[in-house]
Parts: C-alpha cells; sequence; structure tokens
C-alpha cells in the first residue's frame, strides 16, 4: 500500500517529485494519505532551497504549525541566519482524527545500538498493558539503507536487516513493520540529511500510519551531555507531533556505551546488532567503516566482542582503528568514553592509539 504526494518547486529550478511513503499489503489498513506526512517531509528541503511557502490543499492541526514554526526558528539559529523561515499556506483543522480508536506505541527500529538499546529499556520499564509500552516498530528503507539514490536501492540488505530484526521483535512481543520512503531523495546531500533532515524523514513516516499510532519514540543519537545541532535533537523531533500523534526522543540519560550494555545483555538483539551504513553484500556489518570499528572498540572496552555474531572479528588492533579521522562529526565523545574501560582492561595500545588520535 502507497500513499504519495507531489511536490512542486516554486522559487529553485527543481523538477517536480512524486514522493512516497509505502508498507506492506499486511498494514494497508494502517498507512493513510496524511498532509501532515508530506508537510513534515518537505519541510527541511523546502528551506534548505530557499522556497518561500509550503501549499497543501489540505488541512493540518495548529499543534504541528505551532511546532513547525519552532523547527524553522531552530533551523535559523542553527545555520546562522542562513535558513529563512517560510509561509506554511494551508486550512486548519478544527477537529483531530483517530481519538476514539484505540491505537498503540511504536518506535523506529534500525538495528542499531540507540533503537535496540531504546526497546529494550521501554519493555524493562513499562507493563505490557502500559499505552507507553512499545508495540510497533518501524522499520524504514530510504534511510540508511536505499537513502542515497548513487547507491542503489539496495533491497536484499533491506530484507536481510528485516529477517535479523524478525527475530528481535519476535522475543520483545512487538510487531515489526516495514516502510518504503523516497522522501530523502528531495535532497540527499550527507551534511543536510544528519545535522538537519533524518529526524523530520523518522516523523513524516509516523504521521502516515497515526491510525495505528499515537505515541512514536525516537532513540536519540547522542546523551544529554554532548548534545549538538542534530538531524534528530530533543528541541527537534517533539515538535514535529501533531496533537493526534505525539513524538518522543529516548535514551538521552544514556552513554552509548551504557546502551551497548544494554544490548550485550539481550542476547537476540546482540547478534543481531547492525550499525554499519555500508550495507555490505554478505554480512551485517562490514567490520571495516568508522562506525563498525567504533563499534568493535567499544565491545572490547566491555569484555563483549567475542561474544556476538554480529562481527566477524574478535579483536580490533590499533592499525585498523588509526585509519580514521575520529575528530568529525563529534565523534570524540564516543572515543573519549573508551578509554577507562580499555585501560581497565589492559588495552594499553588502543588507548595510545585514541589519545594520539584525539590530540592530532
Amino acid at each position: 500500500m502507497r500513499v504519495t504526494a507531489t511536490v512542486n518547486w516554486e522559487d529553485c529550478d527543481r523538477p517536480a517529485r512524486e514522493v512516497f511513503i509505502e508498507t506492506d499489503e499486511e498494514f494497508s489498513r494502517d498507512i493513510s494519505c496524511n498532509p501532515h506526512a508530506f508537510l513534515v517531509g518537505c519541510i527541511i528541503p523546502a528551506m534548505h532551497f530557499g522556497e518561500k511557502r509550503i501549499l497543501l490543499d489540505a488541512e493540518i492541526c495548529p499543534s504541528l504549525r505551532e511546532g513547525l514554526e519552532t523547527v524553522m526558528a531552530l533551523m535559523k539559529e542553527w545555520s546562522d541566519g542562513e535558513y529563512k523561515p517560510l509561509s506554511i499556506e494551508a486550512r486548519t483543522s478544527s477537529t483531530v482524527r483517530h481519538l476514539n480508536r484505540q491505537r498503540r506505541a511504536g518506535l523506529f527500529l534500525s538495528g542499531g545500538i540507540d533503537s535496540l538499546s531504546a526497546l529494550r529499556a521501554n519493555k524493562t520499564n513499562y507493563p505490557e498493558e502500559h499505552p507507553g509500552s512499545i508495540k510497533d516498530c518501524l522499520l524504514v528503507h530510504g534511510f540508511d539503507i536505499g537513502g542515497v539514490i548513487e547507491r542503489g536501492m539496495k533491497y536484499h540488505v533491506f530484507d536481510r536487516a528485516k529477517a535479523a530484526l524478525s527475530a528481535v521483535a519476535k522475543d520483545a512481543n512487538v510487531t515489526l513493520i516495514p516502510v518504503y520512503t523516497n522522501i530523502r531523495h528531495l535532497c540527499d546531500e550527507r551534511d543536510l540529511w544528519l545535522d538537519k533532515f533524518f529526524g523530520a524523514v523518522l516523523a513524516s513516516v509516523a504521521h502516515a500510519f497515526a491510525s495505528r499510532l499515537d505515541l512514536v519514540y525516537i532513540a536519540s543519537s547522542y546523551d544529554i551531555p554532548n548534545l549538538v545541532p542534530c538531524g534528530s535533537h530533543p528541541l527537534l523531533d517533539p515538535e514535529y507531533s501533531s496533537f493526534e500523534l505525539r513524538i518522543k526522543l529516548r535514551g538521552l540519560s544514556l552513554s552509548r556505551l551504557e546502551k551497548l550494555r544494554l544490548v550485550a545483555d539481550w542476547d537476540v538483539a546482540f547478534q543481531s546488532l547492525r550499525v554499519c551504513l555500508a550495507n555490505v553484500e554478505d554480512r551485517l556489518n562490514c567490520g571495516r567503516c568508522e562506525k563498525c570499528i567504533r563499534t568493535m572498540t567499544e565491545l572490547v572496552a566491555i569484555g563483549a566482542l567475542d561474544k556476538t555474531d554480529a562481527f566477524v572479528e574478535n579483536d580490533v588492533s590499533p592499525e585498523l582503528l588509526s585509519s580514521f579521522n575520529i575528530k568529525i562529526r563529534h565523534r570524540a565523545p564516543f572515543y573519549q568514553e573508551m578509554l577507562s574501560p580499555l585501560k581497565e582492561r589492559g588495552r594499553d595500545d588502543l588507548v595510545r592509539t585514541i589519545k594520539s588520535m584525539l590530540a592530532d
């Protein structure tokens, strides 16, 4: 089942594009062509390309409109005035849909440390019958898999991730819902995606499922001491909520190693851990990219790398670790956190390497 909208640009020389959100037939009754989904999905690219307005022939929630005004103000601040707030031209809804329908809580699940730890924490802290207990997990194609046009759609990689996470979903007693979208293709520039856009795409997908979900969690990329402007942020993501759908960020109080320990204590998830963005042909994690090496080093720090099948490798060498720049994109705090536990495990070789790389 696919819902679509056509994006026409007015102030920049870009071709019209049909954007979509799609799910399997099994969930066709749970997805709708919600104007909130496409408004949220388009607002950051519209600002990026200098559009002066977004015009929708639809009604939108006044709560969402207010939230998007906050989003635009934040983008203006983060860009030192380069991003200009635009006008949202749409009728204001006086009613709220779905309030009389029993709905559920959901979580975006990629298979990475952030989302797996958020699922584990929720299932530990919430009784099953509580309305905040996660019942559905959304796995999105068009995000890290299929999000960059030039790398191809890689549906077979997505199917492999779906198979791995199906076991996790079964163990957690949640329903795994596969979703496909091309909203990132409105502008898949890496810096825009990471710094401003990816939280909006998640929220966009969530709104498409508002008939099924009234609360959707997004796992935080950073803990509170290390927050920086980012495409997903506690000042940003909740502002994509409407009155009918709340969006919350979770995991802000946990460091990356604390999250990893949560996942390592949950064997089904630990064996299905998927942190790699390389999307190689034959394994969940390539074991060679920066994110893989970082995660493997963290697992060495907590004494758990040899306990998971998610990585073929059972150790990390200084040579392997030193092949990356660990000071870009706010990576340094992740490596600084490893120093003490690595020291305690006698890995002075890795400690020296990290300190040298941080000092360069």
